[in-house]
């Protein structure tokens, strides 16, 4: 089992801030959404023992870094970057499994944002849902 440990607290903090800021490029894609990315780690807090890696990711308060990114294009780019690089460590230290499960949490957590509240009378917008086949993209 893969955990905090194994990693230097930098590829951790990369690690820990992959997730909510898969959900904060899905928020600036299309306003709103916060919420649920809060719910998004309760939910997930509920479902814990399956992946001490992940246990240990959720109980963390979720944070991200927007770097120099001061516009929602540039938010994405910073994030889509922060996503290779945490799965990248994944890659060098965790199972395969581990690594498919952070990718699922992500992933969870980045459509849940994305259908937090309806736009236009769709559940995800098509902005949402760009953004979201850009994380899954970078994720592969």
């Amino acid at each position: 089992m893969t955990g905090k440990a194994d990693f230097t607290e930098e590829e951790w903090t990369s690690i820990l801030q992959g997730p909510p800021t898969a959900g904060m490029i899905v928020v600036t894609a299309q306003k709103g959404g916060t919420l649920a990315l809060a719910k998004a780690y309760s939910a997930a807090r509920d479902e814990h023992g399956q992946s001490e890696l992940l246990d240990e990711i959720v109980s963390a308060k979720p944070s991200f870094d927007r770097g120099h990114s001061h516009s929602p294009e540039g938010l994405k780019a910073s994030g889509l970057e922060q996503l290779r690089t945490a799965v990248a460590l994944l890659e060098q230290k965790a199972s395969t499994d581990e690594v498919a499960a952070y990718k699922r949490f992500v992933l969870d957590l980045a459509g849940r944002v994305a259908s937090a509240h309806r736009e236009d009378g769709v559940d995800v917008s098509p902005a949402e849902q760009a953004a979201l086949d850009e994380i899954e993209a970078t994720l592969r």
